[in-house]
C-alpha cells in the first residue's frame, strides 16, 4: 500500500498552549484509520492542519506525494481531500439535493456571463450534476428524502448527507469528524456500512475523528491515539487500546 497522508513533527500553538505537540502518522491508500483520544487531545486540531483551516507552527503535511503543508482548505479540496462539516444553517432551507447540487465544484454557471453567452453548456453541466447528486443520494439511502429541506432530516441523516456531499467532490480522502455523534444506533451501523463500502469499492481513504470506542474497534484500522497534542501509539484498534499509555491518558481524564 502507498502512504497517501503523511503528518511528520506537526505542532500548533495557541499562546502556550501546544495543540499539536509534534504530531507525527501516515495513512495509507484506502485505509479507514480512526483517531481518538481524550478531549482537547489535540485531534480537532490535527485535522483544520491537515486540511487547511490552520496553518502549522511548525512540521510538515504530505499528501499523495507533495508537500502540502499550509495550503488553503480550497487547495486541499482541489487536491482530493476533503473535510466534513456539519451543515451550516444556511443551508438547511435547502433542499437535499440542493445541498448537493451546491457541492459541485467548477461549474461554469457559477460566472453569470456564461448564462447568456453558452446557456447550452450551462444547462448540461447542470443535468449531469444533478444525475451526479441523485446517485450519490442513492448511494448513502438518501434517495427519497432528496425534495425535504435538510434542516428536516433526522441527526443521522444529516450525518448521510454530509458523507454525501464530500463524495460530490470524487475525493480520494475524506475527513470526518465524529459521525456517529447524535445518530441513533441502526443508522450508526448503516453509516458504517456506507464507509466500508466506499472504500472497498471506490478505493477511498478515510480519516475519522471519534469517541465511540465500539465504532472505532468495528471500523478503524489503523488508529491514532492523541492525548496533550502527542501521538501516543499507532495500530490496531484491539492494541492500541490495550496500550497501559492510553488507557492511562483515557483513565485519567488529562485535559489540554
Amino acid at each position: 500500500m502507498e502512504t497517501l497522508l503523511e503528518v511528520r513533527d506537526l505542532d500548533k500553538h495557541f499562546g502556550g498552549l501546544r495543540a499539536c505537540d509534534q504530531a507525527t502518522f501516515q495513512i495509507e491508500t484506502g485505509a479507514i484509520a480512526g483517531m481518538i483520544g481524550p478531549n482537547g487531545a489535540g485531534k480537532t486540531t490535527a485535522f483544520n492542519c491537515v486540511a487547511g483551516f490552520l496553518k502549522p507552527d511548525g512540521g510538515q503535511v504530505s499528501f499523495a506525494g507533495e508537500d502540502v503543508t499550509g495550503l488553503p482548505p480550497h487547495r486541499m479540496f482541489n487536491r482530493g481531500l476533503v473535510r466534513t462539516f456539519q451543515i451550516p444553517q444556511g443551508l438547511e432551507t435547502m433542499t437535499v439535493l440542493e445541498n448537493l447540487m451546491l457541492a459541485g465544484e467548477h461549474q461554469s454557471g457559477e460566472a453569470p456571463w456564461m448564462n447568456w453567452v453558452l446557456p447550452g453548456r450551462v444547462r448540461r453541466e447542470e443535468q449531469r450534476l444533478e444525475a451526479r447528486a441523485h446517485e450519490m443520494l442513492e448511494q448513502t439511502q438518501l434517495g427519497h428524502q432528496a425534495y425535504i429541506r435538510a434542516g428536516a432530516l433526522s441527526g443521522g441523516q444529516r450525518k448521510l448527507l454530509e458523507l454525501a456531499r464530500a463524495l460530490m467532490a470524487e475525493p480520494k480522502m475524506i475527513l470526518l469528524d465524529e459521525p456517529s455523534a447524535g445518530v441513533n444506533p441502526a443508522l450508526i451501523v448503516r453509516l458504517a456500512d456506507h464507509i466500508r463500502d466506499l472504500s472497498e469499492r471506490l478505493g477511498l481513504t478515510f480519516l475519522i475523528i471519534e469517541h465511540n470506542l465500539d465504532f472505532v474497534r468495528q471500523l478503524c484500522d489503523p488508529v491514532v491515539v492523541m492525548a496533550q497534542g502527542r501521538v501516543l501509539d499507532v495500530g490496531a484498534p484491539d492494541d492500541v487500546l490495550a496500550n497501559p499509555e492510553v488507557q492511562a491518558a483515557y483513565l485519567s481524564g488529562r485535559r489540554t
